[in-house]
């Protein structure tokens, strides 16, 4: 597979192929403006025009070239001082201006220049044809992106002249500043992807290659009312996915299929867009069985708290005290409890336990359980002194002494911590996370000679544990500071503790391989997303740019069903009704392929790769799903080709059952009638 190479051959900011693709993308976002005889679209030349065709045509409207030219200060052109509409309307900075000390002679002479230049494109693009006529219209206004939005300030000025009824501004990228900036200007404005940090327009595409007179040309004389997009004889993206795609009954491939995708791979992430379907958890426990008996995986590492999980490893390996698979998952208490406390991951500790007792019967390596997240702040920090209470009492002592400097906050809430020590309410503990986990790291050898692999075992485990206070205490703290901060220590964590881990098994035995079960949010390489071009990173990207094609990221999705989650934080498990995929969904995609659940890779079958390849909203629904805000709480555009290996597409999904169901949960949520409500 070449996916994981050929993505870091690309800046992480990138989302559009594109410009024709980032206009059908804004297509998608512009579909109540569908054929409304009151709409028309104007694209600003020269490079709006080939997003302003795409949405014009998918749109049935006519479409207009409007031709802004910058005004450049003297000596310095690409710094622009104003701009210049159609219609001759001039937008000057004042401010800088007067910085720069441009006379008012200067100014003349560059609008006279660059009138003369629109004058020009007009006559040439439109090779005779009148403009059309805005007045009383619904006017759509599209260019590539906006940067300072001199441009579009001085088409929207302009456009005002002609009285239209309505302004509509839509890009594929922009600053949030901006974005915000027009919308209180005009009648309705769809920024498509909104970078952060912004640094250029053409730093949201893969290609940005300069539009040509001739493109131009050619767009405007192309009709785009009564446009068919796609050549009749074309197949539709829904019926290319439908003839390539592998059936996979219950969300689990053929197992030749999976060893095409899977290969020599030693780290495979397995996704799911919610964390609460019962396919999902049931298809990727399938899975993994296969993984593990067939391909030599010794090792789960799940989305779950590292001493939580680590009482699972036990209990699988036969080492723990409790009795049943059951109490085993009880350390599960934190919110959300059913992500791990459910019938099917109970019914998998089961397998894994007795899999491993016919291992350990006949000398077979055993397969472990872990956790990769560092939620347990304080309970990592009572394991440390557990650990260290039964081989170094002085080391406890000063765990202890070291660890009390978090006492200050609630005794379970690393939240709290957080919240105190970012404001100055309570002590910053960094330093004595630090120290605790030099100490551990100090003194790893001696603790490690005392009992072979099993005292090797609780040490590594008591190592983790330790780090896991350390990155905890600066992600809490980073909580208040921005989300993309804190998600991205979440993800760096994860993967430091998926590389220990890798570390530690190779010691038992050549070769460890490890399978990771995370949402897709995590799993989906994020230079493939709407969010990387924020610079959030995910733990699939981590390990696609550390072990390139050791890895796969396999990710998981449906188009309706029902889903277990909660309506706020801490809330109690609901079961409730997951509306059908929105319109330009990749869900909605393979809804419409008509298969119940198949997987598709452009690996397995390079046909897939374009309608794979397109820029689509991608689904992601947590421990909360909020469907009244559907679009803002669960939507991102993403690139599925290069955001997963392989997908796997399940189209009607139930709710997972949580071991202990609640009335509520029994109870269910009425079906609503999607999406009138009636």
């Amino acid at each position: 597979m070449t996916t994981a190479a050929k993505l870091s051959r690309h800046s992480p900011r990138r989302v559009f192929r594109d410009r024709r693709e980032a206009g059908r993308v804004l297509a998608t976002l512009l579909s109540a403006y569908r054929n409304r005889e009151d709409v028309i679209v104007l694209g600003l030349a020269r490079g709006g025009i080939p997003v302003a065709w795409e949405v014009a045509a998918a749109l049935q409207a006519p479409l207009d070239a409007f031709i802004v030219r910058k005004l450049g200060a003297p000596d310095h052109e690409e710094f622009a001082v104003g701009a210049l509409a159609s219609g001759g309307r001039v937008v000057v900075n004042d401010d800088v201006l007067r910085g720069l000390r441009i006379t008012p002679q200067q100014l003349r002479d560059i609008a006279e220049r660059e009138g003369r230049e629109l004058v020009r494109r007009e006559a040439a693009y439109r090779a005779g044809r009148p403009p059309l006529v805005v007045t009383g219209k619904t006017v759509i206004l599209v260019d590539d992106g906006l940067a300072t939005g001199a441009s579009m300030f001085a088409a929207v000025q302009a456009l005002r002249d002609a009285e239209p009824a309505h302004i509509v501004i839509a890009v594929p990228a922009a600053p949030e500043s901006t974005c915000r900036e027009f919308a209180g200007l005009v009648d309705d404005m769809v920024c498509a992807s909104m970078p952060t940090p912004f640094l250029a327009v053409g730093e949201s595409f893969w290609d940005f290659r300069q539009v040509t007179d001739d493109e131009v040309r050619q767009l405007l004389s192309t009709p785009t009312v009564g446009a068919t997009i796609t050549p009749a004889a074309a197949p539709t993206a829904a019926e290319v996915i439908r003839r390539v795609a592998i059936d996979a009954p219950g969300g689990v491939p053929p197992y030749d299929t999976l060893e095409e995708i899977i290969g020599d791979a030693r780290i495979v992430l397995i996704g799911e867009s919610s964390h609460g379907t019962h396919e999902f958890y049931e298809a990727r426990a399938a899975i993994t069985k296969w993984l593990i008996e067939n391909k030599g995986f010794c090792a789960v590492a799940a989305e779950a708290d590292w001493p939580d999980a680590y009482r699972v490893n036990r209990y699988v390996r036969g080492v723990g005290e409790d009795r049943n698979a059951d109490e085993a998952l009880s350390g599960f208490e934190r919110f959300p409890a059913w992500m791990w406390r459910n019938v099917v991951v109970r019914d998998f500790v089961d397998w894994l336990r007795a899999r491993n007792q016919r291992c350990a019967a006949t000398t077979g390596r055993q397969a472990g359980f872990y956790g990769l997240d560092l939620y347990s702040l304080h309970r990592s920090m009572q394991e440390v002194i557990n650990y260290l209470d039964g081989v170094d009492s002085n080391a406890a002592a000063r765990a202890r002494a070291r660890y009390a400097c978090f006492d200050h906050a609630s005794a379970d809430d690393g939240q709290a911590y957080g919240f105190s020590a970012a404001f100055g309410a309570g002590p910053s503990c960094e330093r004595q996370a630090i120290e605790q986990l030099i100490d551990m790291q100090r003194n790893a050898l001696a603790y490690a000679r005392r009992d072979g692999l099993l005292a090797e075992d609780e040490l590594f485990y008591a190592q983790q544990n330790a780090q896991t206070v350390r990155n905890a205490e600066v992600y809490y703290r980073a909580m208040f500071s921005g989300r993309v901060t804190s998600w991205n220590l979440r993800d760096k964590h994860m993967a430091q503790t998926l590389e220990a881990l890798l570390k530690h098994l190779d010691r038992h035995g050549d070769g460890a391989r490890i399978v990771v079960w995370a949402h897709n949010s995590h799993v989906g390489d994020a230079r493939a997303t709407e969010v990387g071009s924020d610079g959030q990173l995910t733990l699939g990207q981590l390990v696609r740019q550390r072990y390139g094609d050791d890895s796969r990221l396999i990710g998981l999705s449906t188009f309706t069903g029902t889903v277990t989650a909660a309506s706020e934080w801490g809330g109690n498990a609901e079961r409730k009704v997951v509306r059908p995929a929105l319109n330009g969904s990749i869900e909605e995609l393979f809804h419409e392929t008509g298969r119940d659940a198949f997987v598709v890779s452009a690996a397995l079958n390079p046909q897939a790769a374009d309608p794979l390849a397109v820029v689509r909203l991608g689904r992601a629904i947590g421990v909360i799903y909020l469907p009244a805000t559907e679009r803002q709480s669960h939507y991102f555009h993403v690139r599925p080709a290069d955001q997963f290996d392989a997908m796997i597409h399940i189209d009607k999904t139930r709710a997972l059952e949580p071991l202990e169901t609640t009335s509520l949960w029994i109870a269910g949520e009425t079906p609503e009638t999607y999406p009138s409500g009636l």
